[in-house]
């Protein structure tokens, strides 16, 4: 039975709503402390720097404590991987992965499943379409090394099917779905092969519980 998994755990809408609060609340107590400071009240500067000083220490323990007890994931084919937009989610799945020999190493075919999940938008929403937030698609193997999506395996499978892939950024509305297929063409003897779908390096990197938050462990796919 296929298994879904988010990134992050977390709600996202609390996720955000604490980045951004603390965000708030140390520029506007820095601020107000500076004014304070400018105006002699000294003592009143001092306890809003403190209260800054906590704010940011607490947000920081818990960013460190979310990531240092994650563990990696590796997802079987048809588990889902959903990214939250806040006020809906998208799901990835990988459908089909084959394999054709090249000179030297492998040619993997590697078709994603994007999907607006209908249950995960709000009623007030509407049916309007969503365009993913940019996301980067990379192979590992069992020692670490990092593979990207070949452009000539990308060109040589859209010249084998007559049409280009789906790009990953393509709208969808609810309920809609389509399929990306991207060719990585690794070297002779790789072994332990894992695809990593996730979002380009950001804000996420100060998001409490993301996988893209420093020291957080990944969810993968198993090829």
């Amino acid at each position: 039975m296929p298994q879904s998994y988010f990134t992050p755990q977390v709600p996202s809408a609390l996720v955000v709503l604490a980045f951004l609060g603390t965000g708030l609340f140390l520029v506007a107590a820095l601020l107000t402390a500076a004014v304070a400071r400018a105006l002699g009240r000294r003592r009143l500067a001092k306890w809003l720097s403190l209260a800054s000083l906590a704010a940011g220490s607490a947000y920081l323990a818990a960013l460190a404590a979310f990531s240092l007890s994650s563990r990696d994931r590796i997802l079987r084919r048809g588990d889902r991987k959903y990214f939250c937009e806040i006020d809906c989610h998208l799901a990835y799945s990988i459908q089909e992965v084959s394999a054709s020999p090249l000179p030297g190493g492998t040619r993997y075919a590697v078709s994603l499943r994007t999907w607006f999940d209908p249950e995960s938008i709000a009623s007030l929403r509407g049916n309007g379409p969503l365009t993913p937030n940019p996301r980067e698609v990379f192979v590992f193997d069992e020692s670490g090394r990092r593979y990207g999506p070949s452009a000539a395996g990308m060109a040589a499978l859209e010249r084998e099917r007559g049409e280009p892939s789906t790009p990953l950024s393509r709208e969808l509305k609810p309920g809609e779905s389509y399929t990306t297929t991207l060719a990585f063409d690794l070297p002779r003897g790789v072994r332990g092969l894992r695809l990593f779908l996730g979002d380009t390096p950001g804000p996420e990197l100060f998001l409490i519980d993301h996988e893209n938050s420093f020291f957080h462990k990944k969810i993968y796919f198993a090829l």
